[in-house]
């Protein structure tokens, strides 16, 4: 891990042991590399409830309960699917905060209306949401990455503000 990365996730493991909360990921375009960059920091079950990697739109549904129809109105790479995932997250585990993620990491897959690197992060800590689009650059490995360190610290400017 690189060094922001591995300050990022122990302050949020501070600030989670500090507060007695624990996080559940519901992952798309990541893969579960965010659940695996908590889990490298050493004593993260005290704090890392459980990880949901959603990739299809069949396992949003199955298994974090997103509503098919919100997937078909809205798209899986949504504003509306991220806070799906968000909240599916916290009703299917035993965590009071969640991070969520969707979006296009290519190198194909994009459109006009949503490019390689559009990603929708959602964060969640217990009825509290925050839910911003972003438009990435790089390739794959660079938006996922970016995807990873910017979920964390909108979970960690969330947590703050609470």
């Amino acid at each position: 891990m690189n060094q922001d990365l591995i300050k990022l996730v122990a302050e949020l493991a501070t600030v989670l042991l500090e507060r007695g909360g624990k996080i559940a990921t519901a992952e798309s375009c990541t893969g579960g590399l965010i659940a695996k960059s908590m889990t490298d920091l050493a004593g993260s079950s005290d704090w890392f409830e459980c990880g949901f990697v959603t990739y299809s739109n069949a396992a949003k549904t199955d298994m974090i309960g997103v509503p098919e129809s919100v997937i078909n109105e809205y798209g899986a790479v949504s504003e509306a699917v991220a806070n799906a995932m968000a909240s599916g997250a916290l009703r299917f585990s035993a965590a009071d905060c969640s991070i969520a993620v969707t979006g296009i990491a290519g190198p194909a897959g994009g459109s006009p209306d949503k490019p390689v690197g559009t990603v929708w992060i959602s964060v969640a800590v217990e009825d509290q949401m925050f839910t911003q689009k972003y438009l990435f650059t790089g390739d794959r490995d660079a938006i996922r990455q970016a995807t990873m360190l910017q979920a964390i610290q909108n979970l960690l400017q969330l947590l703050k503000t609470l």
